[in-house]
């Protein structure tokens, strides 16, 4: 399979330390170009991981080598950027969360459809093996017919100067840890829920969320409930109740590729633990992606998918504002 060439937009932290890797340890990506609105950055990151071109945004997007973008820009200026690379004819992989809302991401689904490419948001976690087996879990029996989904994700508190802590530019908990466990509900149920309820914790000097409670209700009454919080322990788990006993994974949504995922099986008295070999999801994802330009078939819609999930946060975002439950 030819070599799918990949050009950065944004020189950030998750880019540095994890997907600009994985581009250059994948055999189906190469980097091309890294780009970033500090020349001296992209120069940088350039010199540190040997790629002879950089520049900027728009250099990326106006290299006709490059076939792919990888942006990871703050979330509210993916969409000016995304639109941009495809009308470009570029591919793009986006960081999670998509954009701000959900006009914003119909209007970057429809981009890529008009100008045939292809748009998937870069949530790195779901191509992790361990949740392919929960999956396999379920549908064997394991715990019977499903009813809850229980996620939490949270971390430290983090610097007050971090994009995380700028409205404009789509910070606060929702957008930046809310979306994973939201994700992971959709995967394993399988569909889109019925209506949502949210309340977010508002710093009053920033004005942004930094803690989250979520409640997600799917058909036959099944229900997601989720927390997720900046100045907390870390956790990073979810767990699947049933009919006849229980499912958790001890680390969801973010594995380093050293890790062995535990996963918990509790059904009546007795408990298993299985461990999930290590993998490196955003390689993984970095495959998917490239496979998908090269018109191998993906196990789901990217840009479908893009859509479901940017419906959801929206609604996450009315149901707080309005204080009331939103129906999808």
């Amino acid at each position: 399979m030819q070599e799918i060439k990949i050009g950065i937009i944004g020189c950030s932290r998750i880019g540095e330390s994890s997907v600009i890797p994985a581009i250059l340890s994948s055999k189906f990506s190469k980097l091309g170009i890294i780009g970033s609105r500090d020349i001296n950055k992209a120069r940088k990151f350039s010199k540190k991981f040997q790629v002879k071109e950089f520049g900027t945004y728009e250099d990326v997007i106006n290299n006709n080598s490059i076939s792919a973008v990888y942006i990871s820009t703050p979330v509210g200026l993916h969409q000016e950027w995304a639109i941009k690379a495809l009308k470009a004819g570029k591919h793009v992989l986006c960081e999670k969360s998509s954009t701000v809302s959900y006009e914003s991401a119909k209007k970057m689904v429809n981009a890529a459809k008009k100008n045939n490419v292809r748009i998937l948001e870069a949530f790195m976690f779901r191509f992790h093996p361990s949740h392919a087996k929960v999956i396999d879990f379920i549908q064997n029996g394991k715990i019977g017919k499903k009813f809850s989904f229980y996620g939490e994700y949270g971390f430290p508190d983090v610097p007050h100067t971090d994009i995380r802590y700028k409205k404009e530019l789509g910070g606060g908990i929702l957008n930046d840890a809310g979306c994973y466990p939201i994700c992971a509900s959709r995967i394993i149920f399988d569909e889109c829920p019925n209506s949502v309820s949210c309340n977010l914790i508002i710093d009053k000097k920033y004005n942004v969320d930094v803690k989250a409670s979520i409640s997600l209700r799917y058909s036959e009454n099944r229900v997601a409930n989720m927390v997720v919080g900046y100045g907390l322990g870390y956790q990073s788990k979810y767990r699947i109740w049933g009919e006849k006993g229980l499912i958790q994974l001890s680390r969801a949504y973010n594995i380093p590729s050293n890790m062995k995922p535990k996963i918990k099986l509790e059904i009546a008295d007795k408990e298993k633990e299985i461990l999930i070999k290590p993998e490196n999801h955003f390689e993984l994802m970095i495959n998917a992606f490239s496979k998908e330009i090269n018109k191998t078939n993906s196990f789901f819609n990217f840009e479908k998918d893009l859509l479901i999930q940017a419906k959801i946060m929206e609604a996450c975002r009315e149901s707080h504002n309005k204080q009331k439950i939103v129906k999808i």
